[in-house]
């Protein structure tokens, strides 16, 4: 057997156990049956967040190749200061009771950086540019996703909306791959994706629909209606691909890194997520005040 293969089939189900362990319940409850009461399911989850914000961000800097000015030396700090201040918020629940008209201001920033960097790309080869796509990009995407799910540290209960999320998005890629490959043939990108067709775009819509149906039917706790939320994953997991192949080629980058063999980097493997997650999160709160 090819051992890329082995190597890339091992690192993707390390790689799936960890996203589950930390984003349900079951990663508590296995660490606590060997520790007692050593970890909360919230921590795993934060824990999580902080890692994959950090090598993100270490893979964007790379990616961008900043230059030696102090750009390149205020993008973790900017980026520490900003997760604080939505940590702060993840810890004292406040994503659930306060609404904040910034944060549709920051969100709307997530939109720009994607067209700047399709309409507007000479602005990204200055370093502020670069810090300040860095910390749009890669920083505001992980923070709210902080606000995805919900906790009780009375009743040690952690919500599945991420892992659903997760979930998904992984059915979007598969579908929109498997109907490309079979049924592909109008282009959707071929300047950034060649191997992206409008029929596996809309294979991935209509498939993931189906699935997110059966996710609304079976898990009514879920906060918002996952038909909905099924919907936006399909319509911009596909766009986050393309965000990312984009950046990647802009900078002559192949790969982001290497930290998970077979599958290149965090932001390779995030790519979707990273436009996903702020983008359900948005749905939630406007869910809630309807």
């Amino acid at each position: 057997m090819d051992k890329n293969l082995i190597q890339r089939t091992l690192s993707g189900i390390i790689y799936i156990a960890i996203i589950i362990l930390c984003t349900t319940p079951f990663g508590s409850q296995l660490i606590n049956n060997i520790f007692p009461d050593s970890v909360k399911q919230q921590y795993l989850f934060y824990g999580l967040i902080t890692f994959l914000l950090t090598v993100g961000t270490w893979e964007c800097i790379k990616i961008m190749k900043f230059g030696n000015g102090y750009e390149k030396w205020v993008v973790f700090p900017i980026v520490a200061l900003l997760f604080y201040m939505f940590s702060k918020r993840y810890f004292n629940h406040d994503f659930y009771f306060n609404f904040r008209f910034a944060e549709i201001l920051s969100l709307s920033l997530i939109l720009i950086a994607a067209i700047t960097l399709f309409k507007f790309t000479s602005e990204l080869y200055f370093d502020s540019g670069k810090l300040i796509f860095t910390v749009i990009y890669v920083a505001l995407p992980f923070c709210f996703a902080l606000g995805l799910p919900k906790y009780s540290s009375y009743d040690q209960t952690f919500s599945l909306e991420v892992i659903f999320l997760f979930i998904l998005i992984w059915s979007s890629d598969t579908f929109a791959y498997i109907t490309g490959k079979l049924f592909g043939k109008h282009k959707m990108a071929p300047k950034i994706s060649p191997k992206k067709t409008w029929e596996g775009y809309f294979g991935g819509v209509v498939l993931t629909l189906i699935f997110s149906y059966f996710i609304e039917q079976y898990q009514p706790q879920l906060r918002g209606n996952w038909m909905v939320v099924g919907f936006l994953v399909a319509c911009f997991a596909p766009i986050g691909d393309l965000v990312e192949s984009q950046l990647k080629r802009t900078f002559g980058v192949k790969d982001s890194g290497n930290i998970i063999p077979g599958h290149g980097g965090v932001l390779d493997r995030l790519d979707s997520f990273l436009i996903c997650a702020p983008v359900v999160y948005l749905y939630f709160i406007i869910e809630k005040f309807i």
